[in-house]
């Protein structure tokens, strides 16, 4: 499992003209399941967002989690990040888990977050979307699971 996490001021993903998924202040996510993930990785995900203090304290510190923040999540998927760049120039996805069972992990994954208290907002799961944000500081991780 590999997500990337963005910390925004805002971010919106559309599908086909229409705003699904709109926040504020939060983190974007861009979520990708691989052949072997599991529930265990997926609680491990969720518990690690939850907990990352990637937001700025009183000081100027990276101190805060996004409960503190009472930030927003925007949830995409994004089965690209499976890719393997270490061959040719066009991307493999071979690691990529089959669309059906990512479907259900993403739902998995995204319900971990709420019942965690995160307020969190989608993309469409297999849908060609477009997503804008405003990167705050710019602030990027990369998590693998």
């Amino acid at each position: 499992m590999k997500i990337v996490v963005q910390r925004v001021q805002q971010a919106s993903v559309t599908v086909d003209n229409d705003p699904v998924g709109v926040i504020g202040h939060g983190l974007l996510l861009l979520v990708c399941f691989e052949m072997d993930d599991d529930e265990a990785c997926i609680s491990k995900a969720v518990d690690k967002i939850i907990k990352l203090r990637i937001f700025d304290d009183e000081s100027g510190k990276m101190n805060l989690n996004i409960e503190q923040v009472k930030g927003e999540i925007l949830s995409v998927s994004q089965f690209t990040l499976s890719w393997d760049g270490s061959g040719g120039h066009r991307p493999s996805f071979e690691r990529s888990m089959i669309p059906q069972e990512a479907r259900l992990k993403y739902a998995l994954f995204n319900r971990d977050l709420r019942a965690h208290g995160a307020v969190v907002k989608e993309g469409t799961f297999g849908a060609f979307m477009k997503v804008q944000l405003v990167n705050d500081g710019p602030v990027t991780f990369l998590l693998e699971f």
